[in-house]
Order: C-alpha cells, then sequence, then structure tokens
C-alpha cells in the first residue's frame, strides 16, 4: 500500500507519527512546529501544515533565531523527550538559524530544523537568495549549518526522505548524540509528489534507554571514592534531563558527600538540602570553591566542565582524581578521569549501591556545613534593602523575586551580569526551577525560551530575566507571548548598558569601553548622559501588561501582582547604572580572558600582571 503525496506533506505526517518512551511513559516526540514563511517554504512544508489541519501544531514565530530558542527551552523542559521542529524559508529565514543552533548543540537539547533550500533541478541559477559558490554548484547557505548540527542532510530526491527523516529522529532521540538536526529542503523537492509506502506514516516510539555503567567501572569508581576523605560531588544538567535528582540525594544521603552543582546542575539538590553548597567555579560559591581546592576525589555527574566550571583549569588541586558518570564517552573520559558511561540515574544508583558502608568523615561535613551557613549570611547580606527609597541594584532584584515565588516557578537567564548572580544568590527550589542557558550564554535567549518552557509546562509561572542589553537584542517573541495568551513574566532590568562585559573590560584592562548606553561626551567616548531610551514604553507598545517598580520599596508587591497576572506581564526596573550593577559577592575564582601583553595604558599594564599571577596557577589533569 502506498499513499501519494508531496515531500513535505509526508514529512509533516511522519512527524506527527513519532514518540519517545522512557519509563513507561510515552509522548509525541514532535509536538509543534514554528514557521516563518517565504518563497523557500510556503508552498511546501507550509502548505503541508494546513493540509494536515492540525495534525502537526503550528507556532508563528516572528524571529528565526528566536524560534529555535523557544523550540530549545520546550525540550529542556520536557527533559530532551518532546522536541520543537523550525521551518524557514532560504536565505536569510535559514541562515538566521545558526546561532540557535549552535546554542541546542551545545547544550545537547534537540530540535528539528527544516529550512527551505535552493532548487534541486536547477531550472535557473541562481535563484533568488541563493548563494553562488564558483568552486562548488552543490553549496547553498544551509551548509552553514553543518558544524552546529549533530545531523545534516539535504533531501535531493523524495525518496531520499525515508532515511533521512529516520535518521533525524534516531539522533533527536539518543541522549548521548542529540542537538540540532537538520533536513535541508529544496523548494521544487517540497512540492514534489511521490508514493509513499503506508509504513512510513505508523506510529513508531523511539525508546529511550538508560545504559547502566559497567560492572568493572563501577567498581574501579567505587574504590576511588572509598579511598577518599575529601570527595566532592559535580552535578551538571545531565541530572536533570535524565531524572535523577532521587538518585543523587540517595547517594548523598548514604555517603554525606557535598554537591556543587554547574550552571545547568543548580537545583539537582534543593538549596536547603545540608549538602548543597551551591554552584561552582568562577561564579561559584565560596564554600563550593573551597572545598574543590581541597577535593581528593571529584565525581562528575553529567557536567561538560566548561572553563567557568574547572575556573580555566586552576580551581582543583594538581593530586585530584576524577570520577565521571556520563551517558557521553566523550564527556565522561574528560579529565583523564575514571569514565562511567551510563545513564545519570542509573549510574547514582549503582554507586550508591557498591559505595554501602561508605562515609565521610564527621569532620568534613561538619566544614562544609559551617561554610554553607556562611555563604547563606553572604545572599541575605546581598539580598537586604537598606533604603526602601532608593533603586535596587541587582542583588536585591534577585532577592525581592526569591521572596515572591514558590517551588513550581522557573525563572530563566542566559547572559550578561545576571548569570554570575544567580549561580552565586539563587536559592533553587526545585529540578526545573533553575533554567540558565549558559553552555552558550546566548543574548536574546530568555524571552523566546519562556515562550517554549510555558508551552512545555503551561501551569507553571514562568520569568524571562533580562537586561536592557540583551533586551535589545531580541524583543520580539513579545509580540508571539501577546498574540498566544502565554503569560510569560518579563523582569526587565534598565542598567544603561552592557553590564557584564562592563565589569569584565575594568578587569582586564580595557577601562569600560563601549559598554556603557549613553551619549557621547566631548572626548569622544561614551560617556555622557545615560539614552533616555524607555523600554517599558516599547514592550508595552508591543501588547505586554507593564508594571513599573521605581523603588526597591514596591519591587516585592509589583513581582508579586505580575506572578498572579494572567496576560503577558513585563516589570520594569531601573537599578543603579552599570557600573555598580551587581552587589552579589565576587568572583570566588578566576577566569582565562587574555590580556593585552604589551601595553602602555597603566590599567591594562596592572592587569596583565594579575593575569599571569593567575594563569600561573593552570595545570593538565593527567589521572597521575
Amino acid at each position: 500500500m502506498t499513499r501519494r503525496l508531496t515531500v513535505a506533506q509526508a514529512l509533516v505526517t511522519f512527524l506527527a507519527h513519532q514518540y519517545t518512551e522512557r519509563d513507561g511513559r510515552r509522548q509525541r516526540l514532535i509536538d509543534a512546529c514554528w514557521g516563518i514563511f517565504g518563497h523557500g517554504n510556503v508552498a511546501g512544508i507550509g502548505q503541508a501544515l494546513l493540509e494536515s489541519e492540525g495534525a502537526l501544531p503550528y507556532l508563528q514565530g516572528r524571529n528565526e533565531q528566536a524560534m529555535v530558542h523557544a523550540a530549545v527551552g520546550f525540550a529542556r523542559q520536557r527533559d530532551r523527550l518532546a522536541a520543537h521542529a523550525v521551518t524557514t524559508s532560504i536565505g536569510p529565514g535559514a541562515t538566521n538559524l545558526v546561532t540557535g543552533a549552535a546554542l541546542a548543540t551545545i547544550n545537547r537539547l534537540p530540535v528539528l530544523l527544516l529550512p527551505g533550500d535552493t532548487f534541486a533541478t536547477r531550472p535557473a541559477d541562481p535563484v533568488l537568495q541563493q548563494l553562488e559558490h564558483p568552486g562548488a554548484g552543490d553549496i547553498s547557505v544551509n551548509d552553514c549549518l553543518r558544524p552546529v548540527s549533530r545531523y545534516f542532510d539535504r533531501i535531493t530526491r523524495p525518496e531520499a526522505l525515508i532515511p533521512a527523516a529516520l535518521t533525524a529522529m534516531r539522533v533527536l532521540t539518543d541522549p548521548a548524540e542529540t542537538g540540532a538536526v537538520t533536513l535541508a529542503l529544496p523548494q521544487d523537492v517540497q512540492a514534489e509528489a511521490y508514493d509513499w509506502p503506508e509504513e512510513f506514516f505508523a506510529d513508531r516510539v523511539w525508546h529511550v534507554r538508560r545504559p547502566a555503567p559497567d560492572p568493572a567501572a563501577t567498581a574501579d569508581a567505587a574504590a576511588a571514592v572509598r579511598a577518599a576523605r575529601r570527595p566532592l560531588i559535580v552535578a551538571g544538567g545531565g541530572v536533570h534531563h535524565s531524572e535523577a535528582e532521587d538518585a543523587l540525594r540517595g547517594l548523598v544521603e548514604a555517603t554525606g558527600i557535598p554537591v556543587a552543582s554547574t550552571q545547568a546542575g543548580k537545583g539537582s539538590l534543593r538549596h536547603d538540602h545540608p549538602a548543597d553548597v551551591g554552584g561552582i567555579g568562577h561564579t561559584g560559591t565560596a564554600v563550593a570553591d573551597e572545598l574543590a581546592r581541597a577535593a581528593d576525589v571529584v565525581i562528575g555527574v553529567g557536567t561538560r566542565y566548561s572553563d567557568f566550571t574547572t575556573a580555566s583549569a586552576t580551581l582543583f588541586a594538581p593530586g585530584v582524581r576524577f570520577v565521571n558518570l556520563n551517558i557521553t564517552s566523550f564527556d565522561a573520559h574528560k579529565l583523564a578521569a575514571l569514565p562511567l558511561v551510563a545513564d545519570a540515574r542509573a549510574a547514582l544508583r549503582a554507586l550508591t549501591e557498591a559505595l554501602a558502608g561508605y562515609r565521610v568523615p564527621a569532620s568534613y561535613e561538619s566544614e562544609y556545613a559551617a561554610g554553607k551557613a556562611a555563604w547563606e549570611a553572604e545572599v541575605e547580606r546581598a539580598y537586604a534593602v537598606a533604603d526602601p527609597g532608593a533603586r535596587p541594584g541587582q542583588a536585591q532584584v534577585l532577592g525581592a523575586l526569591d521572596a515572591v515565588v514558590g517551588d513550581e516557578d522557573v525563572i530563566i537567564n542566559a547572559a550578561g551580569s545576571l548569570p554570575g548572580d544567580l549561580h552565586k544568590l539563587w536559592r533553587a527550589r526545585s529540578r526545573r526551577q533553575y533554567h540558565l542557558e549558559y553552555g552558550y550564554s546566548c543574548m536574546g535567549y530568555e524571552i523566546p525560551a519562556a515562550i517554549g518552557v510555558r508551552l512545555a509546562a503551561p501551569d507553571r509561572p514562568v520569568w524571562a530575566l533580562v537586561g536592557d542589553g540583551t533586551y535589545l537584542m531580541m524583543p520580539t517573541e513579545l509580540v508571539t507571548a501577546v498574540q498566544e495568551g502565554i503569560a510569560i513574566k518579563v523582569v526587565l532590568i534598565q542598567n544603561h548598558g552592557y553590564a557584564s562585559i562592563g565589569g569584565l573590560s575594568e578587569a582586564v584592562g580595557g577601562e569600560r569601553f563601549g559598554t556603557a548606553y549613553r551619549y557621547r561626551a566631548p572626548d569622544g567616548t561614551y560617556s555622557g548622559d545615560p539614552l533616555p531610551v524607555d523600554l517599558a514604553a516599547n514592550a508595552a507598545s508591543l501588547g505586554m501588561d507593564v508594571l513599573r517598580a521605581r523603588t526597591a520599596g514596591e519591587l516585592r508587591t509589583v513581582l508579586a501582582e505580575a506572578r498572579a497576572a494572567d496576560r503577558p506581564t513585563c516589570v520594569y526596573v531601573e537599578t543603579e547604572t552599570a557600573d555598580s550593577v551587581s552587589g552579589a559577592p565576587p568572583a570566588q575564582a578566576w577566569w582565562d580572558v587574555p590580556v593585552a601583553e604589551t601595553a602602555t595604558r597603566p590599567a591594562a599594564v596592572r592587569a596583565r600582571r594579575d593575569y599571569e599571577r593567575h594563569a600561573a596557577a593552570r595545570r593538565r589533569y593527567l589521572g597521575t
């Protein structure tokens, strides 16, 4: 039996019949398709979505990059078991996908990209928006997506869709392989008809397994931990993707090993669990970083060990041994570790069983309990409001939000000075409350990701925290939230510049050059008065309900009002200027940003001396 459909109609029908299953729970794999239409996909995928009569729901976006961000937010909230597709026209619509695709692949999050492509049959050459490459006729702008995709294929004949679509689903659902998957679709092929086997459209369930660790590797890991007196767990995003929080808590409560978390792993334990010592690395807590400096064994669970986590290879002691639990062999072997290549939940349970009877010394538990209490006092100090009638600092904004949210709220951020403050200060209350995209730290992620998270979890209050720099990068999807009635809450912090990069610039001898949003001064620098930009009015013009918090004293009341709102709502708050924005404790560990080796300006000369002092502590971890 066959069914005659266009390539686009066949793909949409196929996608509507794909499912995932893990632990006996089945759900649709491709839950919806975002799209902006142009000549490269309107008569193909666009017509097919219309013809499907809602079998694959359609979501209208305003910016192609933002659509990918929304899809990534959705997939992360659904533990990588469900995803969205994104369709674009050829040309700029397709190249706008590249940043979002990189973000998805770096963070190991599934998204299906369906960009239009130039004609496979080449009836006219070039066609509108075609990139001509003199040395290769088969290259199009979509080839930009190859290095940022986990799988890429160009469908130049109808029958090629069958193996390509099946491979695409395999990669999307494989936790060790997942990321952006691209099927480039020439516009003529999209509209071409073919007789498809009915089996292609049958319901297909992709089983997401939980591979167990090798018993010998588990025994080796347990032996290394048993020999340790100061072990430390580094919890990464893999804990959440695997729904391994209970298994982690079981290991911790049996052994007393403390847990520090990466940006992606924060919330693996509740903030008030005795063994949770907060964030680790450059933006980590003092207690976590001190434990890391003295640890004899570090147990990484689902972490990539980014430079922020390792403080650019200066944080951990030279003789430390690593034990890495990870679904990917690539990550499990980092830092010359003893690898447990397995699902995080399965590996944690196996390690707990292998460590039966082991517990860290009582003196070690007392040490990190005291450090945790001391850091909590730092959090209270940062959150405290000295003058309710003054503008709040950024840490005080977080303190007010901390007082308003419940366990079910989701806090989303990605870039600027907020990630550092959040990693140090935020009290994560539940497994998916803390949503920081810090693999790519992409400005503009927050608002569309909040839409994706809210679509994935419609009963949870979802907050997008953005500074003015990030807001100006990509406010477009506020219109989408208004159109669809997606009641996200946007906290828009106006601090008149790139606060994070301003601070970094100052530290590396750049003297905050080019980081303030101000008028030009007579000397040619941007050091005049702040720009009279009213971003609250801009948000209102896009259809948002806007609440202004003019003082620290008003802020908590305004945030509570926003939380109760059933429409897309923006809380606008003007904080201190960009050169005094944070108020959080300073960095507790180094981050390697190279400083000019030769300079005449005193600030750069001083910064270079500091850089050389810190860089001397870098080391290779070779497992000996």
